[in-house]
């Protein structure tokens, strides 16, 4: 992009056009470039990159909503839409988007990855919220809550690409803490390896359960240092730099395997 031209930034989100978190980036985003915001109409939390074949769109006063997954936006952003973006950014998410079992989950973290494949580069924000004793969807957020997360997001886009950030990373999966006075720190991280999920049968009805939720409002994830996980439990903004594609490796098990393939019954 030429330094005279403004910066194009898609803006999109999981939680629906209507949240606050989507509203905070583009506020402070706009301070910055020329935002467009294609969001879905409604919460598409959860979906990962599930994609429709056909989506309803309208007119909002930040965008465009469309009845459909954050995947679907940023393809109807790109394609559809437009103007073509310099960049996409996708949040901010009500709640944090943390390690690696939640990135193929994550409505957030996956329109990042649909942008990657494009080409795009791309960065996802989410806000830690911790809970204490209260369920997640008893806490409400504020505008001012996503001040550090809208901090961190102008200070990325307006810096990352320019620093050669995108030639190594697809996207950038950001986490940032709930404001605290001082301004957080930011910090790369990588994402955590710590996984807990149980289920519990109940009659005609199976009880599926994310642990990790309840061992972080604990304090009893052993996280290590440098994990993503870590760094937001100790307050600071976490960057983890991520590719989209999925990678293959040569085995020589695999091949020895394969060469022992019967071509008779």
């Amino acid at each position: 992009m030429d330094e005279s031209e403004e910066l194009e930034i898609l803006l999109t989100n999981d939680d629906g056009i209507g949240s606050v978190g989507i509203r905070a980036l583009h506020d402070a985003l706009a301070d910055i470039g020329n935002v467009t915001v294609v969001a879905p109409a409604d919460d598409q939390s959860a979906v990962g990159r599930a994609m429709s074949t056909e989506v309803g769109i309208e007119e909002h006063e930040l965008g465009y909503a469309i009845a459909g997954t954050p995947s679907d936006c940023v393809v109807a952003g790109l394609e559809a839409i437009g103007p073509y973006p310099d960049l996409v950014v996708s949040g901010c998410n009500r709640g944090a988007n943390l390690g690696e079992y939640v990135l193929g989950r994550s409505g957030t973290v996956s329109a990042a990855v649909e942008a990657a494949f494009f080409g795009i580069p791309a960065i996802a924000v989410s806000l830690y919220v911790p809970t204490g004793d209260m369920e997640f969807h008893e806490v409400e957020t504020a505008r001012e809550d996503y001040a550090e997360a809208a901090r961190a997001t102008e200070y990325l886009v307006e810096n990352a690409a320019g620093n050669g950030v995108f030639e190594q990373a697809d996207y950038l999966n950001v986490n940032a803490p709930l404001p605290d006075g001082d301004p957080a720190p930011m910090t790369v991280t990588r994402p955590s390896h710590v996984y807990d999920m149980d289920a519990t049968h109940n009659g005609d009805t199976i009880t599926l359960h994310d642990r990790i939720w309840d061992r972080m409002a604990e304090g009893d994830i052993e996280d290590a240092e440098g994990t993503d996980r870590r760094a937001v439990v100790d307050g600071k903004v976490s960057v983890s730099p991520l590719t989209a594609p999925h990678t293959t490796e040569h085995h020589e098990a695999l091949d020895a395997v394969v060469e022992s393939y019967p071509l008779e019954n």
